[in-house]
């Protein structure tokens, strides 16, 4: 029997954390035929191509070369440039990761194509459909075949959904298996050295959601809060490219520092060992939990309730004062949290026991398509 040829999409930084320790071991299986596509969402060298070198992803097989744009224009685009890669690699199935354009865009071809859709990160919900990513998410899932969970509160949205439990596998976190695979050498970057931070204690900024950095008022309500923050914790805040436009009028202000972006090993390093993060990123609340760092998400819900439950992350809300409060009742003197389950770095080997299952059970013609 031929491999199962299988189209491994990712398309921005969250996606190759993720993607990198599932296509090692995807790679390693004689029974399965991995074929990378990266559709280019991110696609300068401080969002993508370092990214790559850090965590050893190979050369992709497609590039599809997107780009920027409106979410319209992007998910089209994609959706235009992956279909002919479809067609012409006849996949048995189609793996996409996250909430991305890139995830809904490439899951939307696949179904007009006949193709089974995987989905890694299945059921994740934040309940706030103005976010871009949970339309993503509802649209993914409503059309996947297989999801693969990384928390519990997954598992009982997609049941709730409706999804039969058999298609449901709760594997753990990707993106944790590329943390415990690298963290000891992202500890070796000399990233701290580079922005000469020679603070004993300081905290880290992400931002980079549309409703906090496109709303002139509600970015300032945050600049506001860590403005007074950074008066006793001196603030680094690697800044993504969409969010330096909007920031003018506070650069150089206080102890907040504004760095450029960073690559995986050097962000890890700065992260590891900060006292605090303040974020509105979803990967980043589950990284700090692992690394046991004090988070601060900077939004009103979270779509990861398992960094809450058990980790070390506070929804300190978007409000100057929401944020203050919460950072007032924070004790950064001892690190509460624990791991939530099987976040243990083995997440890509139940990956893969999860996709044998679902295509030993496909006809014969359907698992040797390729």
């Amino acid at each position: 029997m031929m491999p199962v040829r299988l189209l491994c999409v990712a398309g921005a930084r969250p996606n190759f954390m993720k993607l990198a320790p599932l296509l090692c071991a995807l790679e390693r299986d004689p029974e399965i035929d991995p074929v990378l596509v990266h559709t280019g969402q991110h696609y300068d060298d401080a969002m993508s191509g370092c990214f790559f070198r850090d965590l050893g992803i190979r050369e992709p097989d497609y590039h599809l070369q997107v780009g920027s744009g409106t979410h319209a224009d992007q998910t089209a685009e994609i959706m235009k440039r992956f279909d002919p890669v479809v067609v012409k690699e006849k996949p048995g199935g189609v793996i996409v990761v996250g909430d991305v354009n890139s995830t809904l865009a490439c899951s939307l071809v696949a179904k007009k194509n006949q193709v089974p859709v995987i989905h890694v990160e299945a059921g994740l919900r934040s309940f706030d459909r103005t976010m871009p990513e949970e339309i993503n998410r509802i649209v993914t899932d409503a059309i996947s075949d297989l999801f693969l969970v990384t928390e519990e509160s997954g598992r009982c949205n997609l049941l709730e959904d409706g999804v039969p439990p058999e298609k449901i596998h709760l594997v753990g976190n990707l993106m944790i298996d590329s943390l415990r695979a690298n963290v000891t050498r992202a500890r070796e970057s000399d990233i701290l050295s580079r922005l000469d931070i020679r603070e004993a204690r300081y905290g880290v900024v992400t931002l980079h959601r549309p409703a906090n950095v496109d709303s002139g008022p509600q970015l300032r309500e945050i600049m506001s809060a860590l403005e007074v923050i950074s008066e006793t914790l001196p603030i680094y805040f690697p800044v993504h490219p969409r969010t330096r436009s909007r920031l003018n009028g506070h650069l150089g202000r206080h102890r907040i520092s504004f760095v450029d972006p960073l690559g995986y090993l050097d962000f890890l390093c700065l992260v590891s060992n900060s006292s605090a993060v303040f974020t509105d990123s979803g990967g980043i609340q589950e990284e700090t939990t692992v690394l046991g760092v004090p988070c601060f998400t900077l939004r009103e819900n979270t779509e990861r309730p398992s960094t809450i439950e058990h980790g070390t992350n506070v929804l300190a809300g978007v409000s100057s004062e929401s944020i203050l409060n919460a950072w007032t009742a924070a004790d950064l003197t001892t690190r509460h949290g624990r791991v939530p389950p099987l976040w243990d770095g083995r997440a890509a080997d139940r990956c893969v026991e999860a996709i044998h299952a679902f295509f030993n059970c496909k006809p014969a013609s359907l698992a040797a398509t390729g």
